[in-house]
């Protein structure tokens, strides 16, 4: 069996990156059924669909909160989006703990104070993994939240780092992922704060400093892709409404929308 090198000796991964080069990132903010917001993101051939209900009234009292919204995160993992075609219930220990991570990174961040006495669901689908399922699921959440006009504290990206031998990589694929130690770290750009910092594997002290500095410069970058996403699908939604001021040249503008934007 033939081992495929995970960095060669001209520095080239096995899908022909750099070490530090992100893969092509992908973001859809169209309508996705009911959803009151909605974000399809890719991350190489990782594929995640978020979708965004509420606020609104509690199904359960139980689970009403009396100042503060509660955060409901439900993870589904398609059959077909790994190779071993097997299917996983929602009791599985793994979609469980990918939940509860979610939960926990967005809690501090989403202004919850707002909606006292009600729910904000997030339902997170897979249909695709090669590596950095978590960064992918936290990226969309982010998008999808801001799809749906839920105020949030500063935008959150996720990155995932690992070190082969002694070279550290960003974005790590399936492959990588179960080759070398790795981390997930989730930063908010704004107040350069990490909402988030897990490893499943164990990564060597010395090196720790160096990935997380690396994952919170990469976490930018997202940033800016992020923000671009979110003023492009504004556009196309003051356009279509009609809105807005116009221009000398008759185009749209959202100024108001502009300037919030550049808030974050």
């Amino acid at each position: 069996m033939v081992r495929i090198e995970i960095l060669n000796q001209g520095g080239f991964r096995s899908d022909g990156r750099r070490q530090f080069e992100l893969r092509d990132m992908t973001i859809d903010l169209s309508q996705q059924g009911q959803a009151d917001g909605s974000a399809v993101v890719t991350h190489g051939l990782t594929h995640v669909l978020v979708s965004v209900f509420g606020p609104r009234e509690a199904k359960m009292r139980s689970q009403t909160i009396h100042d503060r919204a509660n955060i409901n995160v439900e993870v589904g993992v398609a059959a077909f989006s790994t190779g071993d075609r097997r299917k996983r219930a929602r009791g599985d220990k793994r979609i469980l703990e990918l939940a509860a991570t979610i939960k926990s990174t967005f809690e501090p961040v989403v202004q919850t104070n707002l909606y006292p006495r009600s729910q904000i669901d997030i339902f997170v689908q897979v249909l695709q993994q090669d590596g950095g399922l978590l960064q992918a699921c936290i990226n969309a959440t982010t998008l999808a939240l801001v799809n749906a006009g839920i105020p949030l504290l500063d935008f959150v990206c996720a990155v995932t780092g690992g070190v082969h031998s002694t070279s550290p990589l960003l974005d790590l694929t399936l492959l990588e992922e179960n080759d070398v130690p790795n981390v997930t770290v989730a930063v908010m750009p704004k107040t350069g704060k990490a909402t988030l910092v897990t490893m499943e594997t164990r990564l060597h002290v010395d090196r720790f400093e160096e990935i997380f500095r690396l994952a919170a410069d990469a976490g930018k970058v997202i940033h800016g892709e992020m923000k671009s996403a979110v003023r492009s699908r504004t556009s196309e939604l003051v356009t279509v409404m009609g809105s807005g001021p116009r221009a000398s040249g008759g185009d749209l503008v959202d100024k108001d929308g502009d300037d919030r934007m550049n808030g974050y």
